[in-house]
């Protein structure tokens, strides 16, 4: 038996959340590798304020982004899509309008 939960089947919200975890390791991995890279031309007091002024900026995006909820993960994926951190492919296995509707918001 097939239990929906706000139009999400089991399967589909098993698949959403994998590919929502993956995204944030990816948008994780990205920031690490900014950070390092970053860190490295470091010269005065005020460059490492602003840097850790930037972190902090950037951990409140991740936090306000990186937010699973159901209701909006259309909106989510498509910005996913958007800036690179998932594939319209990795998304397959959700029904077919939940994808175009992704596709579409994704190319505004």
């Amino acid at each position: 038996m097939e239990t929906e939960v706000a139009g999400w089947t089991i399967e589909e919200q098993s698949l959403a959340q994998a590919v929502f975890d993956c995204a944030k390791a990816r948008d994780v991995e990205s920031l690490i590798g900014d950070l390092r890279s970053r860190s490295l031309s470091l010269g005065s007091p005020e460059e490492v304020w602003q840097f850790h002024d930037d972190l902090s900026i950037r951990r409140h995006e991740i936090e306000g982004r990186f937010d699973f909820r159901l209701s909006g993960l259309l909106f989510v994926f498509a910005s996913f899509v958007k800036d690179g951190l998932v594939s319209l492919e990795e998304l397959e296995g959700l029904s077919a309008d939940k994808l175009a509707k992704i596709g579409a918001m994704s190319r505004m």
